[in-house]
């Protein structure tokens, strides 16, 4: 490349690792996104920064933690009445003073766009160059998109699938002496889930269209989704710019969905097992010769920008919890960039289990339940520790046949969560378990809750 590259970023919301082929899904539909697998770089060991989407968006945003931002829920988040903890007073916006993709690539004279999701705002009633919107962190040329409402036409793209992809594809083909930042932030596969009649039919006729995991209307959305990302890289392509383009797909957090269900992992949106945690992760570095690899060593939503950054030959970010995976891609074999990966959840959602913090190091993983271990409320396990090499889908709790290994992980979480100043919960002097009203409710325009936990 005879200057610096473009980047291309399309992050999906609410994907987990169980909707692509090339992840091993039989069932979802995702050619575009296998190939852009096949041409260059997956991460079998991808992790969000968090189970929902403010605080992971503004991870891959940051490369900060969001246990040090304080930004650790969704905007605006909800509460319950009645709670067993109470909530730390978390921040519900990013600050325009914490540096963004976009601020960084934009003062290095990259043009900059952004279309679709933000959600890093206090509220959704976006304005242009209002404080905290996309403009305010460095973004020139913006469209931002919400979910659609429950009464919109599922006949007629109600997630702006299409729409912003015809914008990015339009930003690309400006014509500019400079390389360019453009990311593609979809709002599906968030809830409402809508598709075509016709092709939720498709879905619907095909094997495992009966499991949770596999729902009819998710795939067809995840087909729309693969198309538009395939009409950027056709574009690439036939422009020659994926000859200059490091292209990234990846995902907020782990899709929506019954969290007991294997598919193969535990976990859905809204809690700390893998389904909830792990999502795609796939790169393509223009003038790639190594062919398609698959790297396995655990990576973060932190290592984004840095990974970014170094790609495109800038410094790294002054502030960062995160690690560049440039080593990675350079050699498979290098040394993993973390020796833990942290998580810290204090609260309530309506979707999730229970506030809950956890850490993976090596094979390991502990998850703490802070209602059991700050609350004492003593009905279920304080933490449960999980081989991950052995027992993937994090069916057999080994806490109690291996006291000393859960200790010093639970230690070493505590010990992280001080260090990087997170906000903890403490016990509601208020509580009263006869009253009920310990679940936090959906928030406003959100279905109810369809699972029972």
């Amino acid at each position: 490349m005879s200057r610096a590259p473009n980047l291309l970023v399309v992050i999906v919301d609410d994907m987990g690792v169980h909707q692509l082929g090339c992840h091993g899904s039989a069932y979802y539909e995702t050619p575009h996104l296998d190939r852009l697998a096949g041409e260059g770089v997956r991460f079998a060991s991808a992790y969000s920064a968090s189970p929902v989407c403010s605080p992971a968006r503004a991870a891959l945003y940051t490369s900060l933690h969001p246990a040090r931002l304080h930004l650790t829920n969704f905007i605006p988040g909800t509460e319950p009445s009645n709670p067993r903890l109470l909530t730390p007073r978390w921040r519900a916006f990013l600050p325009v003073e914490v540096d963004t993709l976009g601020d960084l690539f934009q003062r290095q004279g990259y043009a900059t766009a952004h279309f679709g999701k933000w959600h890093l705002a206090p509220d959704y009633h976006y304005r242009p160059g209002r404080p905290m919107d996309p403009e305010s962190q460095g973004f020139d040329v913006v469209r931002v998109t919400r979910k659609p409402l429950t009464d919109a036409d599922p006949e007629a793209d109600p997630h702006h699938i299409d729409r912003i992809t015809d914008d990015a594809i339009a930003f690309m083909r400006a014509p500019r002496d400079r390389p360019f930042l453009c990311v593609v932030a979809h709002t599906a596969l968030h809830r409402p889930e809508m598709a075509p009649a016709a092709e939720i039919a498709r879905f619907a006729a095909k094997p495992g269209a009966d499991r949770d995991c596999n729902r009819p209307v998710v795939g067809a959305m995840v087909a729309r989704v693969d198309r538009g990302v395939g009409r950027l890289l056709d574009e690439l392509r036939q422009s020659g710019r994926d000859q200059d383009t490091v292209v990234v797909v990846t995902s907020d957090h782990g899709a929506f969905g019954r969290s007991d269900e294997r598919k193969p992992l535990r976990g859905a949106k809204a809690d700390l097992y893998e389904g909830g945690i792990r999502v795609p992760l796939l790169l393509r570095i223009p003038r790639n010769r190594s062919g398609p690899r698959v790297i396995s060593a655990p990576v973060f939503g932190t290592d984004l920008l840095p990974t970014l950054l170094e790609l495109a030959g800038l410094p790294p970010p002054r502030a960062s919890d995160g690690c560049s995976l440039v080593p990675l891609l350079r050699d498979p074999s290098a040394p993993t960039p973390h020796a833990a990966l942290f998580w810290h959840f204090p609260h309530y959602h309506h979707l999730g289990r229970a506030p809950c913090g956890a850490i993976r190091a090596g094979r390991w993983k502990l998850i703490e339940w802070f209602e059991e271990t700050v609350g004492g409320a003593g009905v279920s396990e304080p933490v449960e520790l999980f081989d991950l090499e052995t027992d993937a889908d994090e069916s057999v709790n080994l806490a109690r046949q291996e006291p000393e290994r859960a200790a010093s992980l639970l230690e070493q979480l505590r010990a992280w969560r001080k260090a990087v100043g997170a906000q903890d919960m403490v016990p509601n002097p208020a509580f009263d378990p006869a009253r009920g009203g310990q679940r936090a409710a959906p928030p406003p325009g959100d279905p109810v809750n369809p699972y029972s936990l």
